[in-house]
């Protein structure tokens, strides 16, 4: 097992190397210049020339991507080309803030879904189970900027429940807390829900036709015990599969969402950064999505071997 588990590290480390190329040059096909945004467009030919200089900005594309990868591995993120700030500053300032709600929306997900796609598996095809169904599938095909943008349009516009815009620099009270957090978590909550419950549900019909819960119900046993004293334990592998996976989708959730609210995360850094063509940011932030993202999927790659012996005598 430790064998399988270094190999799955050695992917991800070459996977992330991988991503740091992609990274490097699709920043450096960001149309506009840096330079020419920070001076504005009445600076001089000279002025920009003599800032791209100072910005490092005209030396060749494998030295800035040698001395970035580089800076990279010693934790040295470098300077904002914006502002001149410390990356690491910038990002230690947002990277909580998009923690929290990634995290508040886990703690909400995850045992609702798990709790719905057993609910429906434990009566499949029922008036139940297909309003499940409908409902989710309804959440699936509704893009999260879409969705956020009606719940915007309900609970704040029409309501006016919650406010639109979730941005605090400080959080005085838990109601204020709940409040400002409610939109954003609410809209990564009910796609996040919709893809577990229906994947949970796959995977606890999927262990239910075996031939072992077969004889159970041949045997007379209720289906309620099958359900929880046999599918469900035999299913946790998988399950946490689908969690892993469904996590490394919160990554990318996160960064429309936060767009949409103007929250004041880590998603929202990048996407100011590549309005401002500031590449030390957009890179920074963006590896740190990629490596979220190659952790999670390697997390969930690891519990299906785990969880899977033949999977696992193959491989050996």
């Amino acid at each position: 097992m430790l064998k399988l588990i270094l190999q799955r590290l050695a992917i991800g480390i070459l996977t992330l190397w991988l991503v740091t190329i992609l990274v490097f040059v699709g920043t450096q096909l960001l149309p506009g210049d840096v330079a020419q945004a920070v001076l504005g467009q009445s600076a001089t030919p000279e002025a920009v020339a003599a800032l791209r200089i100072e910005m490092g900005l005209n030396q060749p594309a494998i030295v800035r991507y040698g001395s970035w990868v580089s800076g990279l591995l010693h934790g040295e993120l470098g300077n904002s080309l914006a502002n001149g700030a410390s990356i690491s500053g910038l990002i230690g300032q947002r990277l909580p803030n998009t923690l929290l709600l990634a995290g508040l929306t886990a703690m909400l997900v995850v045992p609702a879904a798990i709790g719905l796609g057993l609910a429906s598996a434990m009566y499949p095809e029922s008036v139940f189970d297909r309003a499940v169904s409908v409902v989710t599938m309804f959440l699936l095909a509704i893009p999260e900027f879409l969705l956020a943008t009606l719940l915007v349009l309900v609970f704040a516009v029409q309501l006016r429940w919650l406010p639109a815009i979730s941005y605090v620099s400080e959080y005085r009270s838990l109601e204020q807390l709940a409040r400002t957090m409610a939109l954003p978590v609410l809209t990564l909550s009910l796609v996040l829900l919709a893809q577990m419950a229906r994947m949970t549900r796959s995977t606890i019909l999927n262990i239910l036709s075996s031939s072992y819960i077969e004889m159970a119900v041949l045997k007379g046993v209720r289906r309620h015990r099958i359900v929880f004293r046999h599918a469900l334990v035999n299913a946790m592998g998988p399950i946490a599969n689908v969690i892993a996976l469904n996590l490394a989708w919160l990554v990318s959730g996160v960064v429309i969402v936060e767009t949409v609210f103007a929250y004041p995360g880590l998603a929202k850094l990048i996407v100011d950064g590549v309005a401002s063509r500031d590449y030390p940011v957009i890179q920074s932030c963006a590896m740190i999505f990629c490596a979220a993202y190659i952790l999670f999927i390697l997390l969930a790659d690891i519990a299906s071997i785990l969880s899977n012996p033949r999977l696992r005598q193959r491989r050996d």
